[in-house]
């Protein structure tokens, strides 16, 4: 038998016979590691141990004190939960149960549950945790397969699809419970150290809202019950920090049914921080020397078809018929600034040609998967277009990644970068992605920047280097992207004359800054509990008279204020009430005026940290406020030194 090569995480080479698997692997790199091993990560996916490798994979072992262990002890916590449902509803039927970044979820059917259900099922998981069962991978021919799932037509599903081709199928045990399951898992259920069951929804088969509703029951399970705790508080802090919740008490933005679902509609205060978002985007799009278009909301399917997205997104499209011609609504701007390119004869010299947008798109989402802002049917992407020769493309992506990493700084948000791989869904030859995925691989190793593999997540017209956002509860949303496109530019037929006044083709480089608009405003509601920076805030500073004969004065400061977000308090409360009702509206400064300080031509200055200073000058606050909006500071900081 021959010999493979596998790749470790220090980029070093380790040789394996022909079908060896993760734990082989971990063996030949030692007897303790062998033994430590749990499962693996392949090319960016978590897999069993078990599983086996090909030539030139990238190999990641895993143990109990790796960051993916939590992964692997939650899958083992879903089949802990559907093993406790069934002990409890025998009736009940099992369809998937992933884990998930905060735990796990299992959908099935067939049986009635409320949320007042869930404690009696969790008891159970204890127990089963209690009798520390062993987890054992066992292979099951198709037929037997079948037979076991004769009465569960999800499961079959399964296996007449995704496992369509595989005459053995794995199935975990444990006691008297199995289950159809790719794995990874832990040895044994007595691994788990705490469990919560958290709540329950409704969800489609396979996500589509024409197939049977499901009941989804969501938990998670950490190490010791020290991690749970520490896990509910934060999911507590997240509550209140929630930005639908959020988004009404501070008049941000809503969703009404009247007007459709997954249509925001923003209100002056929303607005207001969008538009600085903009602008903010705007200034590092013409510093960096992009040139601004603007292409239409809809497209004849003939340009659709041409780029591909027909074929790739139809089913996410929302399609118009025009005089018996086919429209679709825009569910990316690329075609667009693809079209605009190609408007024009392009020399070498006049590349790189960079366009920027603040383009409205459109996408049919799952009406179950609509959520707040996060997931929504109509959302700005802050588009960026880049064609480029080749040799030009690490200097360009490595100039994006720069302005990607200014914009974390700015709003005090940390990053997580992974290379997102071609997925199953893609057009473009072997060739063209591996050039693609080499590229984006090589600018990443050389910026020294920490990077996992999301294997399969590319877009279906290339790789691409994807930017979390990680908010103050360490919470991780999908962000801004950058991602090489060989494909677009061959079927658009876009040239450029080169040096040897031959034609040649461009590769064209797509790039947001916050990913959408729609997801970043969520973002930055939780991440600041709303209590944005000062230059982002909808109200920046409110004026307080302790009185009605201060009205006057108040008014005039509002006017040397001008340049700022400044309103009066004029309703005739208590100062004290005031002050509680600005607080409760996250404003950063409140001016206090009384008789003295109009007499003294002079303000008082409180902000929302409850800290206060007298006879601030007007000047001082002003070229103070001047320098914080300028300088985009994360934090108001006129009193820190006072």
């Amino acid at each position: 038998m021959s010999d493979i090569a596998v790749i470790l995480p220090d980029g070093t080479e380790l040789s394996v016979e022909e079908g060896a698997t993760v734990r082989d692997a971990a063996f030949e790199i030692g007897p303790g590691l062998g033994k430590d091993t749990v499962a693996g990560v392949v090319d960016g996916e978590l897999v069993d141990k078990e599983a086996p490798l090909h030539d030139g994979a990238d190999l990641v072992i895993v143990t109990d004190q790796s960051d993916e262990y939590l992964s692997v002890l939650r899958h083992s916590a879903a089949h802990v939960f559907a093993q406790a449902l069934q002990r409890l509803h025998p009736e009940a039927k099992l369809t998937i149960g992933p884990w998930t970044d905060e735990g796990f979820y299992y959908d099935v059917t067939n049986v009635e549950l409320e949320q007042e259900d869930l404690e009696a099922i969790e008891d159970e998981m204890r127990d089963i945790v209690e009798e520390d069962l062993d987890i054992e991978r066992v292979l099951v021919d198709r037929e037997e397969a079948l037979e076991k799932y004769a009465d569960n037509p999800y499961k079959r599903d399964i296996l007449e699809n995704e496992a369509a081709g595989d005459e053995e199928l794995s199935f975990y045990q444990q006691g008297e419970f199995e289950d159809l399951c790719k794995g990874p898992h832990v040895e044994s259920t007595g691994e788990i150290g705490a469990v919560k069951l958290l709540n329950i929804s409704a969800a489609y088969w396979r996500g589509d809202e024409e197939n049977d509703t499901l009941t989804r029951v969501y938990g998670t399970a950490f190490e010791s019950e020290s991690d749970l705790e520490e896990f509910l508080d934060m999911r507590e802090e997240a509550k209140e920090r929630d930005h639908r919740k959020l988004g009404q008490e501070l008049d941000l933005f809503a969703i009404d049914e009247t007007t459709g679902p997954g249509l925001p509609l923003y209100m002056p205060n929303g607005k207001r921080i969008l538009d600085e978002l903009a602008d903010y985007a705007k200034q590092l799009n013409l510093d960096a020397g992009y040139d601004p278009v603007e292409t239409p909301h809809l497209f004849r399917t003939e340009l659709w078809k041409k780029s591909g997205h027909y074929d790739n997104y139809v089913d996410d499209m929302f399609l118009l018929d025009v005089n018996d011609e086919e429209y679709g609504l825009k569910p990316m701007n690329c075609p667009g600034h693809a079209t605009i390119f190609d408007q024009k004869s392009w020399s070498y010299r006049d590349l790189p040609v960079r366009y920027f947008e603040d383009g409205k798109v459109y996408r049919k989402e799952q009406r179950g998967e609509l959520s707040g802002l996060s997931r929504v049917w109509a959302f700005t992407i802050d588009d960026g277009h880049l064609f480029v020769r080749p040799d030009q493309i690490e200097d360009e992506i490595n100039l994006i990644i720069e302005n990607i990493l200014t914009v974390f700084e700015t709003f005090g948000l940390d990053a997580e970068v992974a290379l997102a791989t071609r997925p199953e869904k893609s057009v473009g030859s072997d060739e063209i992605w591996e050039q693609a995925e080499t590229q984006l691989r090589a600018v990443l190793d050389d910026s020294g920047i920490d990077y996992g593999i999301e294997a399969g997540d590319g877009a279906f017209y290339g790789p691409k280097i994807d930017f979390a956002f990680k908010d103050a509860l360490g919470r991780k949303w999908d962000g801004p992207t950058v991602q090489l496109d060989f494909n677009m530019p061959d079927r658009f037929d876009l040239t450029y004359t080169g040096e040897d006044n031959e034609d040649h083709q461009p590769v064209m480089i797509h790039r947001a800054l916050y990913g959408s608009y729609e997801r970043f405003f969520m973002v930055l509601v939780e991440h600041f509990n709303g209590k944005f920076p000062f230059w982002l805030a909808p109200e920046q500073v409110r004026i307080l008279p302790i009185s009605d004969d201060q009205i006057g004065y108040a008014k005039k400061l509002q006017y040397e204020l001008g340049d700022f977000r400044v309103d009066i308090e004029d309703r005739s409360w208590t100062l004290g009430r005031k002050i509680r009702e600005a607080q409760e509206d996250r404003v950063p400064y409140m001016v206090i005026v009384g008789g003295n300080e109009e007499e003294a031509g002079t303000i008082s200055v409180r902000d929302r940290k409850e800290r206060e200073a007298q006879d601030v000058s007007v000047e001082e606050f002003r070229d103070h406020l001047r320098a914080e909006y300028d300088e985009k500071r994360v934090e108001p900081d006129f009193l820190d030194d006072r």
